[in-house]
């Protein structure tokens, strides 16, 4: 059997089996209190934040493409500045895809643990695994390439050779990650709004403010309540799986 199909026997698994593990509280504790040590102090983030960056991106590309926009390719910097390049007629289309940058890490984030929660960890795994390997075609410099190819490896090595236990584990772990990471973010972002004002031009609501005529406010409370509600969410599936 060759390694492809391996990879891809391990790829078609994952959406059909099924694997239940229940959280007990000091293991959900740590794990929280690693996403915070990820997102929080400025030395980690800096790495971490630059994967954050990349799903906040993803979530304008495939936002667009849901709107029949065409992706150009995107761009990640190091200082977790990211650009889209895409092309529509539908103003409709734009304002989509430009929404959907800030809230995507909490929303995939969710969907993480609602997988864990159902026990398809797995069929998660599988989804992120070909998502992040389609990904790699709208990447357009190094910084967004190497994210891309490492997030995609680490990927594939879960599928190919983790078993359910570590899966579940890390799809759960990715999850949580993800909406701290999400609403690290979204903290920064008012910050701009509301302190450092000279970076407005790179805000999303700002540009977004900017091209529909609806005021960025507006934007940012959009932002902000699908993260929150989505964060909500988060912790009673959370809440619902620990184990006593």
């Amino acid at each position: 059997m060759t390694l492809f199909q391996t990879w891809w026997d391990a790829v078609v698994r994952g959406f059909t089996d099924t694997h239940t593990t229940m959280v007990p509280l000091p293991a959900l504790l740590g794990i929280l209190a690693c996403a915070v040590v990820l997102s929080i102090p400025r030395l980690t983030w800096r790495w971490f934040g630059l994967y954050v960056t990349f799903v906040h991106e993803l979530g304008h590309a495939y936002a667009a493409l849901m709107t029949g926009r065409f992706v150009h390719g995107l761009r990640i910097g190091l200082d977790h500045s990211g650009r889209l390049v895409s092309s529509g007629r539908s103003a409709f289309g734009a304002a989509w895809s430009g929404f959907w940058g800030y809230p995507a890490p909490a929303v995939v984030g969710f969907g993480l643990i609602a997988a864990f929660a159902a026990g398809r960890s797995g069929a998660a795994m599988s989804v992120g695994a070909l998502i992040l390997l389609v990904s790699l075609i709208f990447l357009r410099n190094i910084t967004g390439i190497l994210v891309a190819v490492v997030s995609a490896a680490i990927a594939q090595l879960l599928v190919l050779f983790a078993t359910p236990a570590t899966v579940n584990y890390a799809v759960l772990a990715l999850g949580i990650a993800l909406s701290v990471g999400g609403i690290r973010d979204l903290l920064k972002l008012a910050g701009v709004h509301t302190r450092r004002r000279d970076r407005l031009a790179a805000s999303d609501a700002f540009i977004l403010g900017r091209t529909t005529g609806v005021p960025a406010f507006v934007w940012l409370t959009g932002f902000t309540a699908v993260i929150a509600g989505c964060a909500a969410a988060s912790a009673w599936l959370l809440w619902g799986l620990l184990a006593v």
